[in-house]
């Protein structure tokens, strides 16, 4: 009898998930971490949509690189780059420009981190609290928040969406000045090595990933934590 009920119980939370058809667009700001879009962040929320039964659609803003950085020396590299041609490199190519994006389509609204968040989407790398955002970004996150759809940002993404947004409550984990910055924009900051911050109010959640010290199965955990919040803010789960 135990082992029946033990495998109703497997049945109940996989059926739970992989119901849900939720459709998720994640906002890529390019193609690696020190100019880009972190590819471990991205790629383990894409897995974590499809290994919880739903379905992601990829965007990028059409807009030039901040610059480009050689992965290996930290050095900036004297070339150009196209922020949507780069992210096209995850993507496998199916993408789609962040202009096409449209609140109404969607369930959620995932911003992975990596510098390129703060360099392509904002220029919160450069300039801090003062920094601006990206007009089709801004626009982006504006007509999710309005639509009353929730959106999820790992990583630095959350400093992006406190900047649009203001008094929201996030995570970008443990670090001093981050925190002290989400403040100055308007938003509250918990402290927190790894797992979610859930904005019940404004339907936002949050977490580290690699602005703590992580390992890619840290990463995983991290972006399911992320996607699974989501889902029941959606409402979609069972």
């Amino acid at each position: 009898m135990k082992k029946i009920r033990d495998f109703a119980i497997f049945i109940t939370i996989n059926k739970t998930y992989h119901n849900i058809y939720m459709k998720a667009a994640i906002v890529l700001a390019g193609c690696g971490v020190k100019d880009g879009a972190e590819i471990h962040e991205a790629v383990m929320t894409m897995y974590a949509i499809d290994k919880l039964g739903g379905t992601y659609y990829l965007f990028a803003p059409n807009v030039a690189q901040h610059h480009v950085i050689n992965h290996i020396t930290g050095e900036e590299m004297k070339e150009s780059r196209n922020v949507l041609t780069e992210a096209a490199r995850i993507a496998r190519g199916k993408i789609s420009p962040l202009t096409d994006y449209r609140a109404e389509d969607y369930d959620t609204l995932i911003f992975p981190g990596g510098f390129g968040v703060a360099k392509n989407l904002c220029t919160y790398a450069f300039d801090g609290p003062d920094c601006h955002v990206d007009r089709v970004v801004e626009k982006v996150i504006r007509s999710t928040y309005s639509a009353g759809k929730p959106i999820g940002a790992l990583c630095i993404s959350p400093v992006l969406i406190a900047k649009v947004l203001g008094d929201i409550t996030v995570t970008t984990g443990n670090d001093r000045q981050t925190a002290a910055h989400i403040g100055k924009l308007g938003g509250k900051h918990e402290n927190r090595e790894h797992g979610v911050t859930i904005d019940r109010k404004n339907l936002i959640v949050t977490a580290p990933c690699y602005m703590s010290n992580a390992t890619i199965s840290e990463i995983a955990r991290d972006a399911e934590e992320v996607v699974k919040a989501l889902i029941e803010l959606t409402g979609k789960k069972g």
